[in-house]
This record gives structure tokens, sequence and C-alpha cells, in this order.
């Protein structure tokens, strides 16, 4: 990392192609949609997608969409609302510096601003997918699946959100 904190970034027309530039390892790209598929996601889920470039100093280093107080059963009923991490994409020459603990710390903060207790993430299950990082990072296994993925659930209630 430079001298001065990573921080996020609106997508803008301005950073749009430094987003779009963002590529993770070869051997990663099973595992997390490209970046130019998250923001068309964004664009047809406004106010439930939120896009963020990361950056540290003016090199833009990963991309993390966090999705916001959806309806996770989608039957309409708002029993199960849920925020979390969509996706995380980690440049492949910037990955093992902080950058994707910082973006869940980030998402965290976002969350709960917002009044949340809960961040949720889903990942690939398997030896090469990121189920390590989270767990390492405190999130729990919830016994569920979501389109084949392994859903994960970080406890907010004791942190302190400025």
């Amino acid at each position: 990392m430079s001298t001065t904190p990573p921080h996020l970034e609106e997508i803008t027309p301005a950073n749009i192609e430094a987003a779009l530039a963002l590529r993770v390892r070869p051997d990663q790209e099973h595992l997390v949609e490209p970046v130019v598929k998250s923001l068309a996601e964004a664009y047809v889920h406004p106010g439930v997608a939120w896009p963020r470039l990361i950056r540290d100093g003016d090199r833009a280093v990963g991309f993390l969409m966090a999705f916001l107080d959806i309806d996770w059963k989608g039957d309409g009923s708002g029993t199960d609302i849920r925020s979390g991490l969509w996706r995380l994409n980690i440049d492949a020459g910037e990955q093992g510096r902080g950058y994707g603990r910082f973006a869940v710390e980030s998402v965290a903060a976002e969350i709960g601003r917002r009044g949340g207790d809960r961040l949720f993430v889903t990942w690939h299950p398997g030896p090469d997918g990121p189920e390590l990082f989270y767990r390492r990072l405190g999130f729990q296994l919830t016994g569920e699946t979501s389109g084949g993925q392994t859903v994960g659930v970080l406890d907010l209630s004791d942190r302190h959100v400025a």
C-alpha cells in the first residue's frame, strides 16, 4: 500500500476505464464475475447495488460491490432483509496487500452506518475459492447456499461505527 490510506470512489465517467481495466488472476476468473458485468448489474439494480472503485493513492487496485437491504427470500414478504458484499475483485498485481480486508471493512462500515448489524457474503466452495479469506475475517457459515455458492455472515453488532 502507499503512504496514503486506501479509499473508495463512486464509479463515474472519470474512473470507469480504471475500474474496467481491473483483472483478477487467471486462476480466479471462474470465481468472480468481471467488473463490467457487476456494473451492468448495478445499472439494473439501482438502490440495491453499491459499486465502488478501490484506490490506493491514484492507483486503482480493486473493485467492490455491495448489496443493500435486499429481500433475500425474494418473496416480497420482507421477513429476511439482508445486506452484504456482492462482488470483490482485487487486481492480480495488488493481491496480498490488505485491499480485500479493506473492502470488507468498508462494506461493514457502510452497512453499520445504515443501521445494519450483519454483513453477508457468498463464495464458490472448493479448495481454490476464497472461503479461508472470509473465515479469517470472522465470517461464519450460515448453512445456506445461494446459486450454488456458500453463504457466510459476519456479526457487526459489536463494532462501533463513527
